[in-house]
């Protein structure tokens, strides 16, 4: 049986699928990746993006820049939008995580601004849907979004839209992805000094994260699980 493909957006050299991509992988999905930028200090990019109809599944990732941000990121984030917008109306389902959720509200009439304070670490979020409210899970962003108008809110705190769900379509703010080798690697692309410009310990981030290591696989499984399960189906 052929495995059905899942076209992974990674925006920067550390936004890769992590824990969400091994339980598609475990799900019999097989994972097809796009980097669109390899060099942050070069974030444009020209790397042409596939039809979304060409997979089962649409997995836009974290990343380090902003979605407004188009003075920086140049054109490319006008093409994923057009992209998130085209499998929506072909009915692929999709799972933004972090920036990648911020996009697919923008895509389809949410906004997405900086936000007044960062959030960053391991955070519970407040929903009653019970894969959500497991918790913990981990946060890293500087910008806060508002979902479509159309969207059915599952989450939202003091920072703003937690999660969001529209049609065949699941906005997530918050990272799913993230165990200790995922955030080692944002550590490697300089985010043990960007940690320190606001007086966060990088150790300390890493150490909750280990703590943390025994809950958030299976928290993650039984979120992906949730999303192919009962968001990304084919309508009856």
């Amino acid at each position: 049986m052929t495995a059905k493909r899942v076209l992974v957006i990674a925006h920067d050299p550390g936004s890769t699928s992590a824990m969400v991509g091994e339980r598609l992988v475990e799900r019999g999905y097989e994972l097809v990746h796009v980097h669109l930028t390899t060099d942050t200090s070069s974030p444009s990019s020209d790397v042409p993006l596939p039809s979304p109809t060409e997979f089962d599944l649409i997995l836009p990732m974290g990343a380090v820049y902003s979605v407004y941000d188009t003075d920086r990121i140049g054109t490319w984030i006008g093409r994923e939008l057009d992209l998130l917008r085209e499998a929506d109306a072909e009915g692929v389902p999709v799972l933004g995580v972090c920036f990648g959720g911020q996009a697919l509200a923008a895509a389809h009439g949410g906004s997405v601004v900086p936000s007044d304070r960062i959030q960053v670490g391991w955070h519970q979020i407040p929903s009653s849907t019970p894969q959500l409210a497991t918790g913990p899970w981990m946060q890293w962003h500087y910008d806060r979004f508002e979902a479509p108008s159309d969207a059915i809110v599952l989450s939202k705190d003091e920072w703003g839209t937690q999660a969001f769900r529209l049609r065949r379509n699941l906005g997530l703010q918050f990272h799913p992805e993230v165990d200790g080798a995922h955030l080692q690697a944002w550590f490697d692309y300089d985010g043990i000094s960007e940690l320190a410009r606001f007086g966060m310990d990088a150790d300390a981030l890493m150490a909750e994260t280990i703590r943390n290591a025994a809950i958030a696989r299976p928290h993650t499984n039984r979120l992906v699980d949730w999303f192919l399960d009962e968001i990304a189906v084919t309508p009856t």
